[in-house]
């Protein structure tokens, strides 16, 4: 098992990967517009028999922590091709992305997923729950890469254009 950088000529691989991995082509298309738009800021694949299997993707996020601007990262998606899941591939990809962007100076990582899952990696839903932000509950989490990153009184959390979401008051991201 190999995890590299992602390179353009994965992109159909990527897409495909995703799109059964998830049961459709939101995902996939949601690789591809944060491609196309220059958002692809951390995209990891793993290589198994000199094919892809798996990819991770994480782009920038506006967050503010009490008026402050902080760097922060969205990880999404995380997508396995079904044949190589359950086998720690999906693990790999997130600590090596994770690890990647802790030293590349990036001072928190927001993700809406499985609770127990992202939990493994040390997201808290408790880190996100003072925001404004499009999601809200148990599977939007957040991990701080700096300590206290998240920390503080008040703050809002918004996506960018390529993922389809208005900044809203926020909706119920139940596991």
């Amino acid at each position: 098992m190999m995890i590299r950088k992602a390179e353009a000529a994965d992109l159909p691989a990527i897409r495909k990967i995703h799109d059964a991995a998830f049961g459709g082509p939101g995902e996939g298309r949601l690789v591809a517009d944060l491609a196309a738009d220059g958002l692809d800021t951390l995209s990891l694949v793993a290589i198994e028999d000199e094919a892809v299997v798996g990819h991770v993707l994480f782009s920038p996020l506006l967050v503010e922590v009490d008026g402050k601007a902080i760097r922060a990262l969205a990880l999404a998606p995380l997508g396995i091709a079904p044949a190589y899941q359950r086998r720690g591939i999906g693990q790999l990809l997130a600590r090596a992305g994770l690890a990647e962007a802790r030293a590349l100076g990036w001072d928190a990582v927001i993700v809406l997923g499985h609770p127990e899952y992202y939990g493994k990696f040390g997201f808290r839903a408790a880190l996100t729950a003072g925001f404004k932000a499009p999601f809200q509950g148990p599977a939007f989490m957040g991990l701080e890469l700096r300590a206290g990153a998240l920390s503080g009184e008040k703050g809002r959390i918004i996506y960018p254009v390529s993922f389809g979401i208005d900044e809203g008051e926020g909706v119920s991201a139940g596991a």
